[in-house]
């Protein structure tokens, strides 16, 4: 096949990836592109659009966000069907967006990028697919996000199960659950949502829990009728809806970055549910966490203590010790048999690019320059790499609201910089690496003073203890830092040569 060419390419269909799409048909003017959107690639490894929400369609899934907040703020959603919505709600969200704003010539999908390498002579990336495709553009776009690379446990002998293996970001309906003996590895996220599906199902079910979360109430529910006919009706309403969600989210942000001991009103509502929940006092010990509530993610969920407490379903606290054809032995050694295993384990959050894919000039592997803490300029540039941005990259993620309030900032963020390329003819644009430096020094100090840094183990951190995936602030503190452009702290080269 021919090889491709277009201005900018953007990795992956998920909300950030769309979200860059949908801004660059509204910008074609000002940055100077076709009209017809030929000017922008879309790739997408999965065969449709969705990005995490295509992927995590375990039973039970659903966003922990309530569902007013967790919609772009130009497509608002008046008739959501429930405070918080599922997964398959979520889903034809997505595809209702990328209709209404017209994309769909710009994607490929099916069509993951297997390598791209930044060739100095030319000034354009060159991209190659796991197709075998070759396309080139002056600019990428990385909408892969943290949550993309699914992880697996670090337990002997995982390979020698003999039935079915289920990651919670994999999931094949065709697998028979109803009846089986199941064991479920990890209690996380993806964990509370699914376990009390696989309860109703199950002959029997292990849970097998290596560190207890912190669990807060989940006011899920319906959302009648008449108020999503309100919603609809009376924009003003959702949009005030909308803010005063946004607003009471945000103000989490001070117990969790500047006043650590205010978590403590959250630990008491959590052990008050926790003990209205669960009636038997062993049990309830082995929930109980030992750290600092918001140090590791802090979960929402009304039916997960519930389902723990079923006579088919068995918690295994302090986690498996070892994984045989037909089983998992808990730290005690005891072996629970099991004919299917379900792998809640997560993602790769501090390595979402595999070495071997994204190479800068001089053949500079990122996910080498990366290593276990990777870092960026405002989470959008890395140095020593030109024409290269990323949305939701390091130090983007949140503990306490909506990740699409960050998207829409670092989407504005990227804009700006395409504009500034066009305005002014630049070959190449890329951060400085003092620029970068100084700003990820102040951003781990803030950091290490949060209560993230206050001691325990989470996904959240890097071997060494940094923490490169949350940011430590509001979502109104990212948007304003990112509404103005610094130009001294970008390199660029001029003398575009198409």
């Amino acid at each position: 096949m021919a090889e491709t060419h277009s201005e900018i390419a953007i990795l992956g269909a998920g909300f950030s990836g769309l979200a860059m799409a949908i801004a660059l048909r509204r910008s074609t003017v000002s940055l100077g592109l076709p009209a017809d959107g030929s000017g922008v690639v879309v790739f997408e490894r999965e065969p449709r659009i969705g990005g995490t929400w295509a992927v995590n369609r375990y039973p039970g899934c659903a966003c922990d966000v309530p569902s007013h907040l967790y919609s772009l703020s130009y497509a608002p959603k008046p008739d959501w069907s429930r405070a918080y919505a599922p997964q398959p709600e979520i889903l034809r969200y997505i595809d209702d967006v990328a209709r209404q704003h017209g994309v769909g010539p710009e994607l490929r999908l099916g069509s993951g990028v297997a390598s791209a390498r930044y060739d100095e002579a030319s000034g354009r990336w060159r991209l190659c697919t796991d197709q075998g495709d070759e396309h080139t553009a002056r600019v990428i776009i990385s909408a892969v996000g943290g949550l993309s690379r699914p992880k697996l446990p670090e337990i002997p002998g995982l390979e020698r199960f003999q039935g079915p293996v289920l990651h919670t970001a994999r999931w094949d309906n065709a697998v028979v659950l109803s009846g089986q003996r199941v064991a479920v590895i990890g209690t996380g996220a993806s964990a509370i949502q699914l376990v009390p599906q696989l309860a109703r199902v199950a002959g029997h079910l292990d849970v097998f829990q290596r560190t207890p979360p912190w669990i807060v109430p989940r006011p899920d529910g319906p959302i009648a009728p008449w108020s999503q006919r309100t919603m609809a009706r009376w924009p003003l309403l959702r949009r005030l809806r909308r803010e005063a969600l946004r607003w009471s989210m945000d103000i989490r942000s001070l117990a969790f970055v500047h006043l650590p001991w205010l978590m403590g009103v959250a630990e008491w509502e959590a052990l008050r549910h926790l003990r209205r929940q669960v009636p038997d006092p062993a049990l309830r010990r082995a929930l109980t966490p030992s750290y600092r509530i918001g140090c590791k993610r802090i979960l929402v969920a009304d039916d997960y203590y519930p389902a723990l407490c079923q006579p088919n379903v068995a918690l295994r606290a302090g986690g498996a010790s070892a994984i045989e054809a037909d089983g998992v032995r808990d730290r005690d050694g005891v072996l629970h048999k099991a004919d299917v295993l379900v792998l809640a384990t997560g993602f790769e959050a501090t390595r979402p690019l595999p070495e071997g894919v994204v190479f800068g000039p001089g053949g500079r592997d990122l996910a080498r320059h990366f290593g276990d803490c990777p870092s960026a300029y405002l989470g959008t540039a890395v140095a020593g790499f030109p024409n290269l941005f990323f949305l939701v990259g390091p130090n983007t993620g949140l503990g306490h609201s909506s990740m699409l309030l960050m998207i829409e900032a670092q989407v504005g963020y990227v804009t700006q910089l395409l504009r500034w390329m066009h305005d002014d003819g630049l070959r190449t644009l890329a951060v400085r690496a003092d620029a970068e430096a100084r700003y990820n020094a102040d951003l781990q100090e803030r950091l290490r003073r949060t209560v993230w840094g206050s001691g325990c183990q989470s996904w959240y951190l890097s071997a060494d203890g940094r923490n490169p995936t949350l940011w430590p602030g509001s979502t109104f503190g990212f948007e304003r830092l990112l509404a103005t452009l610094r130009r001294p702290d970008f390199v660029v080269e001029t003398g575009r040569d198409g």
